[in-house]
This record gives C-alpha cells, sequence and structure tokens, in this order.
C-alpha cells in the first residue's frame, strides 16, 4: 500500500472528484433501496402476513388480480368440499369517516378464519383498524366509524398493514359483504392442507398461487417493483463502469511509474494488490459517506415518504457497491500486468 497511498495524497484532487462520485452513487443506490422497499412494505405488507398454502382466484382468463376476482357461494363451498383449510377473503376498497369528517380511503379486509393471524375483527359491527389507518382517521378504540351504509366501532388498533398503498381496516366477513355488495361471497380463499388442488381449481373454475406469487395480483405492485428494482440494477452496474473506468485511466497513465516499479524490483501481484487497496479505499470512504447520508435523512424523513431504513437497505446496497467497484477496477490491472519495464521506459525517455 506504500505507492497507493502516496498516489491518494499526491493526487488528492483527482481522488476527491472520484470519491465524491462513488458518495453520490451510494447515495442514490441506497435511498433508491430504500424507497423501493417502503413502496413495496405499502403495497403488500398485509399480504406478507398470511399464513396458507396457496390464495384462490377466481379465473377470469388473465393473470390472477385481486381486483378482478370475485368468488361466488357456489365457489366457495366447492373448495370447502375439497377438505383442508379454506378461509375466504373479501378485500375491496372504501371510505371511512368519523363523526362527520372528510372520508378516508381504506382497503376493507373481510375475514372470519386466522389466515392474517389475530389481528381481524371477530365481532359483527365491529371493526379493527391498521395503525396508518388510526393516525388518518384520528380515531381511538371506542370512536363509531361510517363505512358504506353502516356504522362500526372500533375495537382495536392493529399493526402497520396496508395494501395498495391503502390502510387497512378489519371487519367480519358477512360485514364486509354488506359493505361491498358487489364483491361476491369473498375476493380469495386462503386454503392450506387441500388433497387435491387442480380437482379444485377444475370444479371451481378457480386458479392458485402461491403466497409470494399473489404479490403480483396487485397491480401497482408489479409496475413500481419492476421498474425501481430496474433502476436500481442500472445504478449498480454504472458505478461498477465508473470506477473501472476512472482506474484504467490513471493505470495508463502511470505506466512510465509502472515500469519503473518493476525495473526496481516490484512484481506484477505486489503492483495489483496495491492498485486493488487503492480501490477499496476510494470504494470504503465514498460508500460509507453515501450510506451515512442516507440514513440520515431517511431518519428525518419520517412519514413523508414510504421509507424503510434497515440494513437490507442500507448494508446490503454498500457490499454490493463496494463489491462491482472493485470488479470494475480489476479490469485496470491487466495493464499492470501486460507493460514491459524496458519498452515503458525507453518510450518515457
Amino acid at each position: 500500500m506504500f505507492v497507493a497511498l502516496r498516489d491518494l495524497r499526491a493526487a488528492r484532487g483527482r481522488f476527491l472528484l472520484i470519491t465524491l462520485v462513488v458518495v453520490m452513487v451510494a447515495l442514490l443506490v441506497s435511498f433508491l433501496s430504500g424507497l423501493t422497499a417502503g413502496l413495496a412494505h405499502q403495497n403488500i405488507s398485509v399480504l406478507q402476513r398470511l399464513h396458507g398454502d396457496a390464495v384462490v382466484f377466481a379465473d377470469s382468463g388473465s393473470s390472477p388480480s385481486f381486483d378482478s376476482s370475485a368468488l361466488s357461494a357456489d365457489q366457495v363451498q366447492a373448495w370447502q368440499r375439497a377438505g383442508g383449510v379454506v378461509d375466504p377473503v373479501g378485500i375491496g376498497h372504501g371510505q371511512a369517516t368519523r363523526d362527520g369528517s372528510a372520508p378516508t380511503q381504506v382497503a376493507l379486509f373481510g375475514v372470519d378464519g386466522k389466515a392474517f393471524g389475530n389481528q381481524v375483527a371477530t365481532q359483527p359491527g365491529t371493526i379493527v383498524l391498521s395503525e396508518p389507518a388510526a393516525k388518518k382517521l384520528a380515531a381511538a378504540v371506542g370512536d363509531r366509524m361510517s363505512i358504506g351504509s353502516g356504522v362500526f366501532t372500533v375495537a382495536r388498533i392493529g399493526a402497520d398493514d396496508w395494501y395498495a398503498h391503502t390502510p387497512v381496516v378489519w371487519m367480519t366477513l358477512s360485514d364486509w359483504q354488506s359493505a361491498l355488495p358487489r364483491g361476491g361471497a369473498a375476493t380469495v380463499l386462503i386454503v392450506s392442507g387441500v388433497h387435491d388442488p387442480a380437482a379444485a381449481n377444475a370444479a371451481a373454475h378457480t386458479r392458485t398461487t402461491s403466497v409470494s406469487g399473489s404479490y403480483q395480483a396487485i397491480s401497482s405492485y408489479q409496475a413500481e417493483n419492476g421498474s425501481l428494482t430496474l433502476m436500481t440494477i442500472m445504478l449498480f452496474a454504472i458505478s461498477a463502469l465508473v470506477i473501472g473506468a476512472f482506474f484504467t485511466v490513471w493505470t495508463i497513465q502511470r505506466t512510465p511509474d509502472v515500469a519503473t516499479l518493476k525495473a526496481l524490483g516490484a512484481t506484477t501481484g505486489s503492483l495489483m494488490r496495491d492498485a486493488l487497496g487503492q480501490a477499496l479505499i476510494v470504494l470504503l470512504i465514498g460508500v460509507g459517506i453515501g450510506v451515512c447520508l442516507t440514513a440520515v435523512a431517511g431518519t428525518f424523513i419520517g412519514d413523508a415518504m414510504p421509507f424503510v431504513l434497515s440494513a437490507a437497505t442500507t448494508l446490503v446496497p454498500a457490499g454490493a457497491l463496494i463489491g462491482l467497484g472493485l470488479v470494475g477496477a480489476a479490469f485496470a490491472l491487466r495493464f499492470l500486468a501486460t507493460t514491459d519495464p524496458l519498452t515503458a521506459l525507453n518510450q518515457s525517455c
């Protein structure tokens, strides 16, 4: 690292510039990762609590969709006759009001079983508000809420549940059917332990997906997650190209110095380790500052935008950036390996 550290001191401006570029890339990647996780949380957090083997949708002839799925009572009974545990779930959107205040858009989930754990309402005429729904409605336990044509009592404040960027309100399935009479008997079924799902699908004219596969049945999740993930991958690729291009140019400019070191007895391996160490120092400083800036920004954002600050959105992207940066810098090593001391020294004379 002797040559690398002297280079860093002698060419402060150049290395400061590339470090600043790394800081900006790390800030963009980690912030975009936090935003992607935040948007995903507001899309599918309620589905991530599902307990079951599969999710059953009405077969509409296209890809499964929560918006278009509506199961009849006959379809529900066909699955119940197949055995196993079958929990009908009603999902829809509605408006909730409290004391004549402005209506708030909420996602209405009608559930009687244990597919979502113990967060759901258990008595007709009562509802369970998710934390974001309670904040938006400024509601507490015991308050009376108007949803559709019905009036419900808040029995409990639940967890941080979202569906398609809308806070969740839990109610019994019968109350859901009354609030959304056009939604059918249920929107989907959560099934477990069914011996022959294919036969049940054929009899009920339905189709099944895994719990994780059901996330794709939310149209907003497909669009947002796909585009933001593509942007993150492109930023990773750009970081590797930028680091690789910088150290390639830097190595070519140092060809006479490298030739001199080789003539003095420096091995190619030591020069390669020195160059990679130099790149690692720049990456550690740049990525570290970028991730710290993201952590500070994420702390102060609060509820202003959907943002998740965690190890998965900071440390994982940081490690990936450092690894890809070293891969990019490694492409410059071929110039160190192919530099001929005599040829390079003759060209410099």
